[in-house]
């Protein structure tokens, strides 16, 4: 216990504080996510929605696959003897079924917890606006790319899907908001965040 608080004291104090807003920022989210936003899908039904129609139509205007459509489907399976529903944004090519993006695949989680990041580190608040602005953009296109791809590979290399699904092209999306985090924070000096007491 003694070693422990003595590890604690030897953090500097601004990444203390980055740390305790970043904590508060987390329970903050989850309890508003849980409490007001998940039942209702006020987030993710518009937000899953837009994904799926902007990974067909980009599919049928950008390469030379056609025949893509999305739609928003309620489905049901029994998980231990329980039936469960689940909505999502099912894309069909050619009327068969190739690839459902549930509302955790909607990149929501990620938006915000780089929202979390540069919300918490001191900086000017209109580098914090363009930074998040720009971040929420990237990070959409990147989720759409990244739906797209997992399309190709259900049509054309299944053997690969999986992989891809699981760990390729979750490791393209962390990567990418971890590259944004840094270009964010080149110019961020912790040690020089003042603090006010009142």
């Amino acid at each position: 216990m003694i070693k422990f608080k003595s590890l604690i004291n030897t953090i500097p104090l601004p990444i203390k504080l980055f740390l305790g807003k970043a904590l508060l920022f987390f329970f903050v989210w989850k309890f508003i996510y849980v409490i007001f936003l998940y039942d209702s899908k006020f987030i993710d039904y518009p937000l899953t929605t837009h994904v799926g129609e902007a990974s067909t139509k980009s599919l049928n205007s950008l390469s030379s696959m056609n025949g893509f459509i999305s739609k928003r489907r309620i489905t049901s399976s029994i998980y231990e003897g329980e039936l469960k529903k689940r909505e999502a944004s099912q894309i069909y090519h050619n009327n068969k079924l190739v690839l459902n993006i549930a509302d955790s695949c909607n990149g929501l989680e990620l938006m915000i917890l780089y929202i979390g990041f540069i919300v918490c580190m001191p900086s000017g608040f209109w580098r914090k606006v363009l930074y998040i602005i720009l971040g929420v953009i990237i990070i959409d296109v990147i989720n759409i790319s990244r739906c797209m791809g997992l399309i190709y590979l259900r049509e054309y290399f299944h053997a690969y899907f999986d992989f891809a699904h699981h760990y390729l092209f979750k490791a393209t999306v962390y990567t990418a908001t971890f590259l944004m985090w840094m270009v964010y924070a080149r110019k961020i000096h912790l040690k020089n965040e003042t603090i006010q007491i009142r």
